[in-house]
Order: structure tokens, then sequence, then C-alpha cells
């Protein structure tokens, strides 16, 4: 199966000195997604939690809410040229109705940005099954604080890489759930929802999902999908992904550093 870091030789510059050495790099693969044979779309992504990651996709578009409706998923023979298999193809099973593949079918999703454009702000409200404007979640601003140095801790792939993403579920009192690095920022968040929604938890009511990197609208709209109260993040968030907060009645936290943040939509979340 591939690996989630590869090692490669690389020319060390330091201090007008130059040397050789190996250098552990973030593994980025394809990842072809298919519903009952038929492929749906493809996305680049670090090897390693797959399942979870088109679990978490499935959610993200809509196609499945809930555990019993993921019937289930498997490898496809996908091999290189020595005939070893890849594990670069996942075909899931979906449980009713058969979701309607041909609106899906031009996506192609890269570690760079996912899903993208004005139909997706349009779907998500139509997509959404679950009301987090109802929450009725409260939370500590300290656990909010302890939140980052607990991602971090899970990093363990970028503490040999420096090169991920990272997304991380928490329960209301802070402790961790569940941690994914990927090398795309959507990725890393599909692959929690996915576990999730794998482990029967789905809607996340009293949830909290941080992400390492900057809020964007396509993480708040996952979030949403996945019935989270309160998305954060270590860096900002984009004026889109606050609007599409403030319209779903979700929390959403930017600059969470140190003793600080910043709450952009819902405050009335966080206690004090």
């Amino acid at each position: 199966m591939a690996r989630a870091t590869v090692r490669r030789r690389v020319v060390r510059l330091r201090d007008g000195e130059r040397g050789a050495r190996p250098d552990s790099l973030a593994a980025e693969e394809p990842l072809e997604i298919r519903i009952g044979g038929e492929a749906l779309t493809v996305t680049m992504r670090t090897p390693g939690h797959d399942f979870d990651l088109v679990a978490g996709f499935l959610v993200g578009e809509g196609l499945v809410g809930a555990t019993e409706e993921l019937a289930a998923l498997r490898y496809c023979a996908g091999t290189d040229e020595d005939g070893a298999n890849t594990y670069n193809v996942v075909d899931a099973t979906v449980r009713g109705a058969r979701p309607a593949l041909s609106a899906h079918r031009n996506l192609l999703t890269t570690s760079a940005c996912g899903l993208c454009g004005r139909d997706t702000v349009d779907a998500v409200r139509t997509r959404s099954r679950w009301d987090v404007s109802a929450d009725p979640l409260l939370l500590d601003p300290e656990v909010l604080y302890a939140l980052p140095e607990r991602l971090r801790a899970a990093q363990r792939t970028f503490d040999s890489t420096g090169g991920l993403h990272a997304a991380a579920l928490f329960a209301a009192d802070g402790t961790l759930l569940c941690a994914r690095e990927d090398v795309g920022r959507h990725n890393a968040v599909d692959k929690v929802v996915g576990w999730a929604l794998r482990e029967g938890m789905l809607p996340l009511r009293g949830h909290l999902l941080l992400v390492s990197g900057r809020a964007s609208f396509e993480l708040t709209q996952k979030a949403a999908l996945a019935g989270v109260p309160l998305l954060a993040a270590v860096s900002a968030p984009s004026s889109l992904a606050v609007d599409l907060a403030e319209e779903l009645g979700l929390t959403l936290v930017g600059f969470l550093r140190g003793r600080g943040a910043n709450v952009y939509a819902r405050a009335d979340r966080i206690a004090g």
C-alpha cells in the first residue's frame, strides 16, 4: 500500500556550505472515487485513511449523510507497470436511492483547491440535513485556546515532512477524538468527517472542528454538512466563509493562536 511519506535526495545549502542528504516528503498521489463502479471524481491526496477520505467526500457532496447509507468501501484493482496494486481507486456502495452522478462528473479536485464556484454556494443550502444554528453548544474560551497545541501534537507526519495540512475533531470539553493530515486541507477535513460517519457520529452536534490553515468557504460548507456547530482555524477566514457561517448559524473562529482568537460568526457560543 502507498505510504504517506517518501524519501528523496536533496542538495542542502546552509551558510555557504553545500551538501547532499536524504529528505522526507509528504506523498501526493491521485485517488479515483467511484460509486457502484461509476467514476465520480479524482482528488490528489496523501495516501492513508483513504476510506475515511471517500466517506467524508461523499458527505460533503450531499451523497450520503448517515452511516447506514454507506454500505461498503473497497479498493479496486489499479496496477502499476510491475502489476502491483496502487491502492489509488476506491469504490463506494451506497444504499437507498442511487445518487445522480451526472452533476458531479465534471469535478476534479486537487490538493490545493477543492470544489469551487457559485453552484456550491447554492447547493450547500439544499444539501445540508442538519440545522447547526439550533445547536446549543457553549464553549469555555480556555478550551478553545488549548486546541491548536493538541492538534499540533497529533501531527506526526508533519513532524517529518513539514508539508501537510491537518484537521481535528474535538468534543466540547476539548478531548481530541480524531486528527488527520493531508497535502490538501479539504482532504484532511474529509478524512475527519469520514471517520465520524463511519463511527456513526453524524450529525456532529456539540463538537468542534479545527483546521491548521485558513477557513475557506469549502471548509465551512463541509463543517455544516457534517452538522458541526463550530469551525476554528489558526489562520484567516475568507469573506465567503464568514457569509456562509452567518447564514447557516455556524460559529466561525479565525486566528486561533496562543490565548487569542477572532470570532467572525455566532460569538454567543463562546462563554464570557
